[in-house]
């Protein structure tokens, strides 16, 4: 698997990484192993999760798993912070405090002394960006993260928070959704990643599942979409505009001979403002299917064709 530098960063990751959403929670340890150890074997490096999923589960889970499966540096370990959880509902705490504790914790459960790379998860409209970006920096000079960066930030944000860190950390990385279905980071996100030589993980590439296919005639029972909890997450691209693609990238597999899931990776394999793509699935034969994607390679006319169809709409604001 090709391995990509990360911005203007000393670091390289696989083109490809592994996501954790579902595990220790739709994921077993089983399937976890599984996956883990199929996604190295592909030469996959870049392992993310966050301290937010499963509550902490996921990441404990991967440090069961390190050293064990694979040996810690074999991967690119990065986790996020910045999402609270509490009996009354949870939200963004991206303050210094919140944040460095956040990251102990993660430590603690992953097992190891430092991350790869380290990322603010979401925006915190209570918390000057200034204090945010000390907890970054303090990250890194103490020796907790090698790498830091933003999750699901506006442009602004991204272009502030890396002039922010210009002297003497850098901001390395951002992570935020880019698929067929979800191309609005173009507008700002993109252009700001490449001008501060940043670089960019594509999250639910394949946009929340749509692209497989999989909703083209009904909704599975055992789909998210039939999910009464995350329904709301993939109803947004369930529409027309959205259908028109998902032909398109079927009409593009039915002739290459390969899925839909292929045809959608493979075509973000071929955009050199993205760094890395992160493929997440519930079992390992659905990982392999992602991994297979890495033999397809489109035609210009067919990625000529994606790009027309897909082209955001000027003016329509970024999905959040």
């Amino acid at each position: 698997m090709e391995q990509r530098q990360l911005g203007r960063t000393g670091l390289r990751v696989s083109h490809l990484g592994l996501g954790t959403l579902t595990w220790s929670r739709d994921t077993d340890e089983h399937e976890a192993r599984e996956q883990l150890r199929d996604f190295v074997d592909a030469g996959g490096t870049l392992l993310d999760t966050s301290a937010s999923y499963a509550d902490g589960g996921a990441e404990e889970l991967i440090g069961s798993l390190l050293g064990d499966v694979v040996a810690r540096e074999d991967v690119v370990l990065c986790t996020k912070a910045g999402v609270r959880s509490a009996a009354s509902g949870g939200g963004a705490d991206a303050s210094r405090g919140g944040l460095l504790s956040t990251l102990d914790a993660s430590l603690r459960r992953l097992g190891t002394d430092h991350v790869d790379l380290w990322l603010v998860q979401v925006p915190d409209p209570h918390t000057p960006l200034s204090e945010t970006v000390s907890a970054m920096r303090l990250a890194v000079t103490s020796g907790r993260a090698a790498y830091v960066g933003l999750s699901n930030h506006p442009g602004w944000q991204v272009a502030r928070a890396a002039t922010l860190l210009a002297a003497d950390i850098g901001l390395a990385a951002v992570e935020v959704e880019y698929s067929l279905l979800e191309r609005g980071i173009e507008r700002e996100v993109l252009p700001a990643a490449a001008d501060l030589g940043i670089g960019v993980l594509a999250w639910s590439p394949l946009g929340r599942g749509v692209l497989t296919g999989k909703y083209r005639r009904t909704i599975p029972a055992d789909s998210r979409a039939a999910s009464p909890h995350l329904a709301g997450f993939v109803q947004p691209y369930l529409g027309s505009q959205s259908l028109a693609v998902v032909e398109a990238v079927a009409t593009a597999a039915t002739g290459l001979d390969c899925t839909p899931l292929e045809v959608a990776l493979a075509w973000l394999r071929l955009r050199s403002s993205i760094t890395s793509s992160i493929v997440g699935a519930r079992t390992a034969a659905q990982l392999r299917g992602s991994l297979a994607a890495d033999d397809i390679e489109l035609p210009d006319e067919i990625v000529r064709a994606l790009d027309e169809v897909s082209a955001p709409e000027l003016g329509y604001p970024e999905r959040r």
